[in-house]
């Protein structure tokens, strides 16, 4: 994943909650935060939903946009964003079209057995497109506050 950092974003396009295109384009202008997350509405993957979306004034202060993407599908995203009330949009990626060129799928444990998946991951990509840092397999606790510590320091 390390290998991605200096380089942009693969180009892509998903389909986001509503049913939107969203390209690499969409990143340009602005720091985004994308990070990809297994499952909507399980315990871990809310927790660091509702963690951005608790920080969302502080991560737009910094002139920041988040994306958060899964292989769910637009149905699922939405219902997701409302019952959490999140206030960024959700990416689907079924066809793992972007998950694998970022590492973020892959084989992983999980409760004791190797099995294929999405690998909860956060990137870090600048206003040019270009991935600026990459944390591989996340542990939600307090990684909303490394993210903006982070972008801080990147943008300082």
């Amino acid at each position: 994943m390390n290998e991605l950092i200096g380089k942009n974003i693969p180009p892509f396009t998903l389909l986001d909650d509503q049913g939107g295109t969203v390209t690499q384009k969409d990143f340009i202008g602005n720091w985004t935060v994308l990070y990809a997350y297994p499952k909507d509405s399980t315990p871990g993957c809310t927790t660091e939903a509702c963690d951005f979306r608790d920080n969302w004034n502080r991560v737009k202060a910094l002139g920041a946009q988040v994306y958060g993407i899964s292989r769910d599908n637009q149905k699922s995203h939405r219902n997701f964003i409302i019952k959490q009330n999140l206030p960024f949009r959700l990416l689907s990626d079924p066809e793992k079209s972007l998950l694998p060129a970022l590492g973020a799928f892959g084989n992983k444990m999980m409760y004791g057995k190797e099995v294929e998946g999405i690998i909860r991951s956060t990137f870090l990509i600048d206003p040019k497109g270009v991935i600026r840092y990459a944390w591989p397999k996340v542990s939600v606790k307090g990684h909303v506050e490394e993210v903006m510590k982070t972008l801080k320091e990147l943008q300082g």
